[in-house]
């Protein structure tokens, strides 16, 4: 199959992009968060090529993209007022919310859910692609499963060139890590997945959250999961990787003591004057927690290399967006993380 590449400032790519959603064809598409690897999603025969292409477990639902808040109530019923309040305030933009599926939706969508997962994305060319297409457009990140996620049409190639029909190049994803996932079919709204809108954000209009376990642990393996990137490893390159917390030079020190050769250093731009000698990346500066979140998968999929023993990676603290940063560094370290500050 020759993957066919389409730039978003082509005035057809969106006509080309839902013609060959509508033939039930993958196509990857842009967003804010990260790219999609993108199908219709009424169309199960469509998207089992979608868990195919990815290697994805069945039972990781899939998010159904929708290009107007006002398409929420085809595939979802009993919406609370919460709901239409959340996409007020952040449609089209980076949030998800779980609500109860209708029967149109296809339960190898859900992953066999009663609920689904849906969201409109902030990117013009990918809104005008669902529109034209007819149909909503269910699209995990355009990554194999469980690697870093793509940010880039690039990365998209590199995983599925000759694997899918066509992939839509709309330049680098500005915030660079999935969607915040919010479920809103419990007595109070639950935090799923922390991304590119905050809890803090949430709160504020929601007045409550309550924080999954999976945000901020390794859940079971048999557990059931209402939405994506809550049960597996993700995110990981090859190698295993270790969070090192505590003070700069603490940290530095620790990394030093352990470091051997063939190690590499995920850090802050700030820090790499104290790396010189151990291989550090910088993924964006700690000052800017934005860049950090715009630079991460990039990054770890730089260091997605078997020639590689091991990462020592250094998480920014705090809320807001650095609070998604943290979860996806978890995600990717499965959860292994040491304290400098309490190592001698």
């Amino acid at each position: 199959m020759l993957t066919r590449v389409f730039s978003s400032d082509d005035p057809q790519a969106p006509t080309l992009a839902a013609e060959l959603i509508r033939q039930g064809q993958l196509v990857a598409i842009p967003t804010e968060t990260v790219y999609g690897l993108g199908a219709d999603g009424l169309n199960e025969e469509a998207v089992a090529k979608i868990f195919e292409a990815k290697g994805r477990p069945q039972d990781n639902p899939l998010i159904l993209h929708i290009w107007d808040a006002s398409q929420m109530a085809l595939f979802c019923h009993d919406i609370p007022k919460a709901a239409y309040a959340l996409a007020q305030a952040f449609w089209p933009g980076p949030l998800t919310m779980v609500l109860p599926a209708r029967d149109l939706v296809p339960r190898r969508t859900t992953a066999g859910l009663s609920t689904v997962a849906v969201r409109c994305p902030d990117s013009f060319v990918t809104r005008e692609i669902i529109r034209l297409a007819g149909v909503p457009i269910a699209a995990p990140s355009a990554n194999v499963s469980g690697k870093p996620s793509t940010t880039t049409a690039q990365h998209v190639l590199h995983d599925h060139d000759g694997r899918i029909a066509a992939i839509v190049d709309g330049g680098p994803c500005r915030v660079g890590v999935e969607s915040t996932i919010v479920d809103l079919t419990e007595d109070r709204p639950r935090l799923l997945r922390p991304g590119g809108i905050t809890p803090e954000q949430l709160i504020a209009l929601l007045g409550d959250l309550v924080v999954d376990k999976a945000v901020t642990a390794q859940i079971d393996k048999d557990a059931v999961v209402k939405a994506p990137g809550m049960k597996y490893r993700h995110y990981a390159p090859s190698e295993p990787v270790t969070i090192v917390a505590g003070s700069r030079e603490k940290a530095a020190a620790y990394i030093h003591r352990h470091f051997t050769a063939g190690d590499r250093v995920l850090c802050f731009q700030e820090e790499l004057p104290l790396y010189e000698d151990c291989s550090p990346l910088a993924y964006g500066r700690e000052a800017d927690v934005n860049t950090l979140s715009a630079g991460l998968f990039a990054a770890l999929r730089e260091l997605d290399d078997p020639t590689i023993h091991q990462v020592y990676a250094r998480c920014p603290e705090g809320g807001g967006v650095a609070y998604a940063v943290q979860n996806r560094l978890k995600k990717a370290a499965a959860f292994h993380i040491v304290n400098a500050e309490e190592e001698t």
